[in-house]
């Protein structure tokens, strides 16, 4: 199982995201356990499936680039602590100012209010 953060603008765009954690399994290996997906076609290939409910993207299946592969959202699991992301993929598409935000300033919840 890989898991990798996509940086490109597909996903960018249907997540409202800069960048979306997605983990490969097998098809066989899915199986929902409650409610329905709707799907979108997202591309020729690409099909997008989310909760019919409340809209949360869950997963992306490519039957052209991933044969028998299904991609779950990580940051939608129970722990997406769970599984470490592994790799970053789709790099040429990323935006620009991602390539260093680790680097940003980072608080706990919220930057304190100036002023």
């Amino acid at each position: 199982m890989t898991h990798a953060l996509c940086h490109c603008s597909d996903c960018r765009r249907h997540a409202g995201a800069p960048v979306v954690g997605w983990t490969m399994y097998p098809e066989e290996a899915l199986r929902i356990t409650k409610g329905a997906v709707k799907v979108y076609v997202s591309s020729e290939h690409g099909r997008r499936e989310f909760c019919a409910d409340c809209g949360t993207g869950l997963f992306y299946r490519n039957d052209e680039n991933l044969p028998g592969i299904v991609d779950i959202q990580s940051a939608t699991y129970d722990d997406p602590d769970a599984i470490p992301a592994q790799v970053h993929i789709q790099t040429a598409e990323r935006i620009g100012w991602m390539a260093d935000a680790h680097s940003l300033p980072a608080f706990e919840r919220f930057p304190p209010m100036d002023g």
